[in-house]
């Protein structure tokens, strides 16, 4: 009789179609979990330094930080133990890894817009920011909602997703748009790079310091931010390729294309980090004295504004007050001494 965690893996090879204990399985189900995980420790790490350097302020920190948590998510569904069979589970595993997934590509899709908005069209967007938010995260909702409604989420390989049995909606749900909304990024990301090429290079009307500051600082953002449509292009092409095959050899699943799809798929979170690690101010503020004052920034710094209540106060010449009366501990009153030599200076906020 076979041990308990036998009886679990061999329930979950289900996806070549061979006998339970074939290795495959194993070496699937491993790298599954082991490129899920480095993901989940990508995305930790940029939320640890998101908090740490305080990087939430800004809009487009904002969206960063919300990229951030939706890769994180999304890293969890491939560590959502093994692929389970038709039920519950499984329509559950398939819903999140659906929602996030839309998630975390609109937020690489607003963080393209917002930019392509601040440069090319010299626009503030600070009040669009609960519109992105209603937009990241209500269309995926919709998109990931929809083959749960209609009963398609169902065992589809190493995880739980629309079954091979409805490709037309594996591909409408996800593949097109995808790859629809890259080749736009990659567009938008052409022309943002070209006007800023063109402004830096050009010289126009009075002088203006802070056209110029923002000029520069809107170039040194556009230098990590371009690479997000590569870097989930690259990401992605294994699993198109597979899914393909799938769809013309539904009983033929390839191994090498399925071992290639998930060294890539759960990446999205680990490509990200590496994406954000790309900010050359980010880098010069993680030195091992840069680390330590920030820690003792955060976790340190004891300081409290409260607010003032002013009691009654009385004014007394210096070493002219009365010292009659009998020193009480209770005694509320403020007594501010003066003396006419006193000079008053401003001591800042």
């Amino acid at each position: 009789m076979a041990s308990t965690g036998t009886i679990s893996l061999n329930e979950s090879c289900i996806f070549f179609n061979t006998d339970s204990d074939d290795y495959r399985c194993l070496v699937i189900l491993k790298v599954k979990r082991a490129t899920g995980t480095f993901s989940l420790i990508g995305c930790f790490l940029m939320l640890f330094v998101i908090w740490l350097l305080r990087r939430y302020h800004s809009l487009a920190q904002k969206m960063i930080l919300s990229l951030t948590a939706a890769a994180f998510f999304d890293s969890v569904a491939y560590v959502m133990g093994e692929s389970h069979p038709v039920g519950t589970m499984c329509n559950f595993q398939a819903w999140w890894l659906t929602y996030f997934d839309w998630s975390a590509l609109a937020w690489v899709c607003l963080i393209t817009l917002n930019l392509y908005l601040n440069l090319v069209k010299e626009m503030s967007t600070n009040k669009y920011e609960t519109l992105y938010h209603l937009t990241a995260w209500g269309v995926p909702l919709v998109m990931a909602s929809l083959p749960l409604f209609w009963g398609y989420y169902g065992p589809a390989g190493a995880w739980c997703w629309i079954t091979d049995a409805h490709v037309a909606w594996r591909f409408g749900i996800w593949y097109v748009p995808l790859f629809t909304l890259i080749f736009l990024m990659i567009f938008c990301y052409t022309r943002i790079i070209y006007v800023a090429n063109e402004r830096m290079q050009s010289w126009f009307g009075t002088f203006n310091p802070e056209r110029e500051r923002r000029k520069v600082s809107l170039a040194e953002e556009i230098k990590p931010l371009k690479w997000y449509p590569s870097v989930y292009l690259l990401v992605s092409l294994f699993p198109l390729f597979n899914r393909l095959h799938n769809a013309f050899y539904p009983r033929e699943p390839s191994f090498p294309l399925t071992l290639l799809h998930v060294l890539s798929a759960p990446l999205h979170g680990l490509a990200n980090a590496f994406v954000f690690g790309l900010d050359k101010d980010t880098w010069s503020q993680l030195s091992p004295t840069g680390i330590q004052l920030a820690l003792q920034s955060r976790l340190c710094d004891r300081t409290r504004i409260g607010e003032y209540h002013p009691g009654p106060v009385r004014y007394t010449q210096a070493g002219l007050g009365d010292f009659s009366q009998d020193d009480d501990d209770d005694d509320d009153t403020n007594v501010l001494f003066y003396s006419p030599d006193m000079a008053l200076k401003d001591r800042g906020p």
